[in-house]
Formats: structure tokens, sequence, C-alpha cells
């Protein structure tokens, strides 16, 4: 596989944009063709305050662009948008301020429907930061329009690990200073009484988080739960540590807190015997010890025994992160075992809420091959609202150079990689699919039966362009239903949008991966849209063909119940 190169697929880019499109000889905010990231031809007019006309929109790759509803538009962004990453077509800045726009406009026109789309962002879409800053925003919203109403109930969807309450606050703190909102104040309290507990503390209230636990319970002022009167001795602890943390002592009735004190505690020079010793792996579980301290306070690397002695104590998703540092370490043939049993197992894999493309991030790291099975399993598991379609499906994933872009700096993966992920597990559990790859060209790939999908995914390859509309019309062959995973920029076709041809009794699903501002196709009936990072919204497709209408993935979790 050739490696990709940004500045040559741009180049490319307007090159084809410039040949096909005259006049359009400039790219970039200051082009006086660009609107709000829409491009828009030569001669369109552009209303103040509406949505541009369908036919005069193309998007940067010179194909016909589409422009959503707000709702359709803030769903999809908000689905694939980790706040402050670039996209290939859009900078940060513009990406974020257009998410922030969308959450305060319909905060105000509709704050049922933002609620419901924040819950599920945080909680079946593993979205944290872009349903805790649209908490934030939405609550700003309303209360510069003097209507608190839904803030506290907005805040209170989006708490849901003990370290958000204090990253809600930093996020609010930065933009509008010190002084929040009573329903702000009120939900964050809320959710304190919800998540505080001593091994929350330990695992979240470290000096690499911008707010401590101690700056929560200054700005909030929550008093402990009805039923958990401990938290009392729990929130002056926290402040001690934040203020007084050489004099900070646990409270007696928390004897994780207590068994942790007492471990750092012991000289330096005993800590290695401690862990390793007969016993280590419950020492260090008893006293809420995690691996990210562990080396810190060991004052040395973790080797294999080291290692062994925490494996009891990690959650799934720290398994799956240090897969390279139990093999580089040398870890033994049992903690491997049980280290990929849990892997693989179901109730470990929801727990863990990861994205799909984690487990083949994981795969590609590892110089060895014994955790490939459990990472496919694991995969697997990762996928599970992905449905066995009946009948034949044509399943299209978009390679070209735009799908390269990575969704996060913190990982190597790209959306090529979530879409072949994607892909590939549609067309493996279909009962007939075919699998096509395109970009500027397309080519079927054809798994074998059984096959591996971590072993299909490595398949794929790098395609350029993206068109779409010829890739449909090759390889529609009177199938029961289109799915296409994609960026939705598609390039120019004299054919028109990319269903342009495909009979309106044929459903087509676009799984979009990017939340541009406009898509490739109009909607309409058996014409559908969704996307973000995970599996929840693919429950949709087996909903809509059972007559159920089109609905948002959190009303087809309730219809599916």
């Amino acid at each position: 596989m050739s490696r990709f190169n940004r500045q040559r697929a741009k180049t490319e880019a307007r090159a084809e944009i410039q040949s096909e499109v005259p006049g359009l000889t400039r790219s970039g905010a200051d082009s006086p063709l660009s609107v709000h990231g829409s491009w828009m031809l030569p001669g369109a007019v552009h209303p103040a305050r509406a949505w541009l006309t369908v036919s005069n929109i193309v998007n940067p790759e010179g194909g016909a662009g589409y422009v959503r509803e707000p709702k359709q538009e803030l769903f999809l962004l908000a689905a694939a948008n980790l706040v402050g990453q670039r996209s290939f077509y859009e900078a940060a800045g513009s990406r974020d301020e257009r998410y922030l726009r969308l959450v305060r406009d319909l905060a105000l026109t509709d704050p049922a429907w933002v609620v419901s789309l924040l819950r599920w962002l945080r909680g079946d879409a593993h979205m944290r930061t872009a349903s805790l800053v649209g908490a934030a925003e939405f609550v700003r919203a309303r209360r510069d329009a003097g209507r608190p109403g839904w803030c506290r109930e907005a805040v209170a969807a989006v708490l849901q690990r003990p370290d958000e309450p204090g990253e809600l606050l930093a996020y609010w703190t930065s933009r509008y200073g010190r002084r929040l909102p009573q329903p702000l104040k009120r939900g964050v309290a809320d959710a304190v009484r919800r998540l505080y507990t001593g091994r929350a503390l330990l695992k979240y209230d470290t000096d690499g988080h911008p707010f401590r636990f101690g700056d929560v319970l200054e700005l909030t002022h929550p008093a402990p739960a009805p039923d958990r009167p401990w938290q009392g001795a729990l929130f002056r602890y926290a402040l001690d540590r934040r203020h007084r943390p050489r004099y900070a002592l646990p409270p007696a009735e928390e004897p994780l807190l207590v068994a942790h004190h007492a471990l750092l505690a012991v000289p330096v020079e005993e800590r290695y015997a401690r862990v390793t010793a007969p016993g280590g792996a419950e020492r260090l579980a008893a006293a809420g010890m995690t691996w990210e301290a562990l080396a810190g306070w060991l004052q040395g690397p973790l080797d294999a025994a080291v290692w062994e002695a925490v494996i009891p104590s990690m959650g799934p998703m720290a398994l799956v992160r240090n897969l390279r540092n139990f093999d580089e370490a040398g870890v033994g043939a049992r903690a491997a075992e049980e280290v990929a049993r849990r892997i693989a197992d179901p109730a470990e894999v929801a727990r863990s809420r990861q994205f799909p493309f984690r487990y083949l991030a994981a795969y590609r790291s590892v110089p060895s091959s014994r955790w490939e099975s459990a990472l496919e399993t694991a995969l697997g598991h990762s996928l599970a609202n992905v449905p066995a379609l009946p009948g034949r499906t044509l399943v299209l994933v978009d390679r070209s150079g735009s799908m390269f872009d990575r969704p996060s700096a913190q990982t190597q993966l790209n959306r090529a990689d979530s879409a072949a992920v994607f892909g590939t597990a549609v067309a493996l559990r279909a009962e007939q699919a075919d699998l096509v790859e395109f970009g500027t060209d397309s080519r079927p790939l054809v798994p074998g039966p059984g096959a591996s999908l971590l072993r299909t995914v490595d398949r794929f390859g790098d395609l350029g362009g993206t068109n779409t509309a010829q890739a449909v019309r090759r390889h529609y062959a009177g199938h029961d239903r289109i799915v296409v995973v994609t960026d939705e920029q598609a390039h120019w076709s004299p054919h028109g949008h990319v269903f342009q041809g495909i009979p309106a009794h044929v459903p087509s699903y676009t799984w979009n991966l990017a939340g541009y501002g406009v898509g490739h196709a109009p909607s309409g009936p058996n014409r559908h849209t969704f996307g973000g990072l995970g599996d929840a919204a693919f429950r949709l497709i087996p909903l809509i063909e059972a007559g159920g209408g089109d609905h948002w993935p959190w009303e087809a979790a309730a219809a599916l119940d």
C-alpha cells in the first residue's frame, strides 16, 4: 500500500475542482466563493439567515452538495466531532464553532431534543468531550435567553464519569468565568453526589486534572447524598488533598483510602518487594493502586513481575492499551491468558465503551500474534449493533484521500480505517453482501467463508479521489439496499447525486464518519444518513426496514426495547 500524501491529495483535489468548475480558483475561508465552509458556484446567492439553495451548493471536491436541516447537521457533526481536532476540509476552530452555533440555536427552539441528543451522545455514542461542551453551551444559550428550564437535565445527562464534573467546570470557567448559573451548579452537585467515591478519588483526583475534586466541591457546595452519609468525610478529605496535601488524612471509615495512604508511606527501597512478593496483587487491589500511578510510586520501570501483579486490577481499556507493554516486558503465559480472556469478554467490552477502531489500533501495534484472537472477538462484541441484514446488500467503503485524515491527534488510525471496519462488519454479517472499496476507481473485496474482520480490513487500499456516483452505478445490480461508509465529499459527476438512477424503493444508508455540513445526496423517502465513530446508530437499519420509519437513535432504542 502506498503511503498517503496529504499535500498531494489536496493539490489533486484543487486541480480537479478548478478544471470542472470554472471560476472556482481560491480555497479557504477568505475565498469570495466560500460561505461558512459551504462552497457555492459562481453567481449563487447567499441569503442572510436562510439555508443555501440545494441546487447551488458544491462541496470542497466540486461535487453536488446538499444542505441538511439543522437537527440532522448537529446530529452528524456531534457523532463524529472530537472537539478541537481539525478535519481534512475543515479547520478545528470552524468545526467547533459550527457545533456550538447549532447547539445554541436548537437549545432555544427544541431543548428536549437537544437533551436527548446529549444523553445519547455521552451514553451510546461514547463522545465525552462533545457532550460536555454541548451541555455547557446549552446552559449558556438558555441562560442568556432568560429561559433556564432544561439546563439541570442537560448537565445531568452528560456527567457519567467522576472526572467529568471537573472537566465541565474547567470548560465553563475558561470561557465564561467562575460565576456559575444556578442550574449548572445544581446539575454538577447532583453528579458529585452520584459519582464521588473513595475509589473515584484515587483514580481521578490527580495533579493531571485541571479541576481537582476539591475545586468542584468549592464551586458547587454539594451536600452528601441522603443514602451516602460517608460522603461528608470524603468531601473534607478531598478538600484537604487539594489545599493541605501534606497533612491530609483519609477518613477511618474508608478502608480503601486508608490502605492507599499506608502503601504510599512504604519506603522506596521496600516497594518493589511489596508488589512482587506473594500477595502483591491483593495489596495493590486493596489500596486501589492504578497502573498509571504504579511506575511513579515504584520510581522504576514496570517489569513482567510488576505487570502481573497489577493486571488483575486493570480495567478492560487499560489492558487493550498496554498489550505492547506486556509483550515488551515479557509477561508470562498465565497472565497473558487472563488478559486475553478479559479482553474478549462481552461484558468487559460493553463496560469499556471503546470505539471499534481502538481494537484495530491495538492489533496493529502489538509485536506478537498471541492477542489476535482476543482482539478479533472483542472487535466483534464492540460492533454488536451492526445487524445481520437479509437479502442482498451492496456495501461501499470510501478509501479516498480525505478519509485518511485522523479524527484525533491521539490515534494513528484514520477515518478510512473506521470505514473499513464498519463496512466489513456489515458485509460479513449480512446474508449476502458485495463489499466494494472505492476512490477514483473501485474494486470488490471478497472475504472468504469465516473470514477474519481484522485481516479483511488489512486488504483495503488507498484509492485517491472520491468518485462515489461511479462506484454506485458500477456495482449496483438489483441489491435490496445500499450502505455507503464515507465522509460524503464526493467528486462532481455528470450523473447528478450519488444515488441518481437507483430505484426509489431501494433504501440507501449513508454512514457519515466526518460530520461535514453538506451531504452527497438529497434526503427523502428511502434515503437515510446517520453516523458516528461507534456502532450505536446501526440499530436504525432493521427498525426502518421493519416499517418503523425514520427515528433518531435514542428513539430507536426505545422502540426496540
